[in-house]
């Protein structure tokens, strides 16, 4: 069982993260998952260790259960040669020797169990620590994936407007201007004609003036 819960846990944190995201329909749901999922490993993982510590407990309880009886059944055999009974006193250090071999088969159980349970301890430690980060970082890494994926989908745009886009506008741009400079010309040309006509019209009042004129000069003369 402990095997299983750390081993889901592993995978999880060493997974390729983007892999998973950009196969994603929905990742901020996705990753809001990964997160249950890594609470409900370490809860897994929390189970197994208190089992692992039952074991080491409920092995050490014997071993020292073992070894009061050993204590137990020396104390009867001095009392039994100080009370001059050889044979009882022989019955007790052979119950003495029983109790002594089973604590010492026992002895190398209770120490890899305290190991293990030490162990698991300690990874679970570093699990819980690992979950308080991801739960932290669960957020923000939501956010700048919201603002990648917004970064990804403008590029795309604009990437999808291609040259021709670009080209069109750029002749619609140069038309405008062309149309702008011929109405400057047909403006500028136009006052030029006016201009012409001005003087054209200047001439001819010039040169009925000067008609009226000599007309009245020929006769002042006349009447002299």
């Amino acid at each position: 069982m402990a095997k299983g819960a750390f081993s889901r846990i592993s995978d999880i944190l060493k997974s390729n993260i983007n892999e998973m995201l950009d196969r994603a329909e929905e990742p901020d749901k996705m990753i809001r998952q990964m997160v249950r999922d890594m609470e409900e490993a370490v809860g897994k993982a929390t189970a197994s260790v208190g089992t692992a510590v039952a074991n080491h407990k409920r092995l050490e309880r014997q071993f020292n259960d073992k070894q009061s009886q050993v204590a137990e059944w020396q104390g009867k055999a001095e009392r039994a040669v100080e009370a001059g009974e050889d044979a009882l006193a022989r019955r007790a250090l052979e119950r003495k020797a029983v109790f002594a071999k089973a604590a010492e088969d026992l002895a190398p159980a209770v120490e890899e169990s305290r190991q293990t349970a030490e162990q698991l301890r300690e990874q679970l430690r570093e699990l819980k620590t690992k979950l308080e980060e991801a739960r932290t970082r669960q957020g923000t890494l939501i956010a700048r994936h919201q603002a990648a994926q917004a970064r990804k989908r403008l590029a795309q745009s604009i990437s999808g407007l291609g040259e021709d886009a670009f080209s069109s506008f750029e002749r619609f741009e140069q038309k405008v201007e062309e149309s702008e400079a011929e109405a400057t010309a047909h403006t500028e040309i136009s006052g030029e004609m006016e201009n012409i006509e001005k003087e054209i019209r200047q001439i001819e009042v010039d040169h009925s003036v000067d008609d009226e004129l000599k007309a009245l000069k020929d006769k002042m003369n006349k009447d002299k």
